[in-house]
């Protein structure tokens, strides 16, 4: 994969009849490799972002959301954030997350790693933690959530999931939730430890 990326912007307010939670004219922020099998950042971010970070990208572009990124716009609006921001745990495009790398490409974790701190920037965010069952789908995710945890740029955020965890422990996913699920503190420290000790499903 090549080691050379680019950043694409466009203004939008409005995807597909979806109201975008952005203050009018405020960009699209559009971070990927330059063949488009990695998405690193995807959103348009106000001045009170929600972040989500899920599993892995899908097909979601700017003016061309998928079913996910387009969860998330709607509830970054409902719960009053002025833009939202996409983040993954790991970049590799896949519509199948049983097609993910089955061994990590470390430059591509790499990238990824940079590009979400630099994104985060030590701020006070509310970060949503959306990546479901599927991140024991893959041994190497649980430690990119972990290095991800423990980054000091995310000092000052504010964990939430949308609504209680699912049974297995996990963080429920944009697409299983509703839109009567209230944003609830999510423990991410105790979450990171248990699942690398191996003691959630």
């Amino acid at each position: 994969m090549s080691e050379r990326y680019r950043v694409e912007r466009a203004v939008s307010t409005r995807e597909g009849g979806v109201i975008l939670a952005t203050p009018p004219g405020t960009p699209w922020i559009y971070q990927h490799s330059t063949d488009n099998s990695a998405r690193f950042v995807l959103g348009v971010e106000g001045p009170n972002p929600l972040v989500c970070v899920g599993l892995n990208p899908s097909t979601a572009a700017p003016y061309d959301l998928d079913r996910t990124v387009t969860k998330v716009t709607r509830f970054a609006e409902r719960n009053g954030f002025e833009g939202w921001v996409m983040l993954n745990l790991y970049p590799q495009r896949s519509t199948n997350p049983d097609c993910l790398h089955h061994a990590h490409h470390v430059g591509l974790v790499a990238e990824n790693h940079k590009r979400i701190v630099d994104l985060i920037g030590g701020r006070t965010l509310t970060i949503v933690a959306a990546w479901g069952n599927l991140i024991t789908s893959r041994p190497y995710l649980k430690g990119i959530l972990a290095d991800i945890v423990a980054a000091p740029e995310f000092s000052l955020c504010n964990w939430v999931s949308l609504g209680p965890v699912l049974q297995t422990g996990h963080p429920r996913h944009p697409s299983r939730a509703a839109y009567t699920h209230a944003l609830q503190t999510f423990d991410v420290a105790t979450y990171v430890r248990a699942l690398q000790g191996a003691s959630m499903p």
